[in-house]
């Protein structure tokens, strides 16, 4: 198994295979437009303005499992994140990270990296790190801000070369 055995829907609601992200480094986030931790749009936003090309892809997943802090529909969530953010990394169809409905994409981040409450999702803007082998390299906690992923991504991407 491995993380190419996943699609995912994209925020029309068209089936994507992660197939097509083979040989970037990824960043998987589940976001939230209502969340404390909205503003680590930004920061995401310029790893992807540093990085992105076709080495290296952020995922976001909005996710409306915790406070209801994902309300909106593909299109509000979509302007959301251009309008505030400038985001121009993919912004997918929202999905549950936990629970009987979650994405099966993130059953399988959970179960490859545990975090502080095993294999369950704290909160949103947890993020995991997908080496370009399709390897999962680590998770971060929601608190962590994107910056401080820079040196780890640099170093996956630099092992590509």
């Amino acid at each position: 198994m491995s993380i190419y055995n996943f699609s995912v829907k994209d925020n029309a609601g068209r089936e994507v295979s992660l197939k097509d992200y083979k040989d970037k480094v990824l960043l998987i986030v589940n976001t939230a437009s209502k969340c404390g931790f909205t503003p680590q749009y930004q920061g995401l936003q310029k790893l992807y303005e540093k990085y992105g090309n076709d080495k290296f892809e952020i995922l976001a997943f909005p996710c409306n499992q915790f406070a209801k802090q994902e309300p909106g529909s593909p299109a509000e969530i979509s302007s959301f994140c251009s309008l505030n953010y400038g985001v121009t990394f993919p912004v997918l169809h929202k999905v549950d990270v936990n629970g009987k409905n979650a994405e099966p994409l993130f059953e399988y981040l959970k179960e490859a990296a545990p975090g502080i409450l095993g294999k369950a999702i704290k909160w949103n803007f947890t993020k995991f790190l997908v080496d370009s082998e399709g390897n999962i390299v680590d998770r971060f906690a929601p608190a962590t801000e994107p910056e401080k992923l820079d040196a780890k991504i640099k170093e996956l991407i630099n092992k590509q070369t």
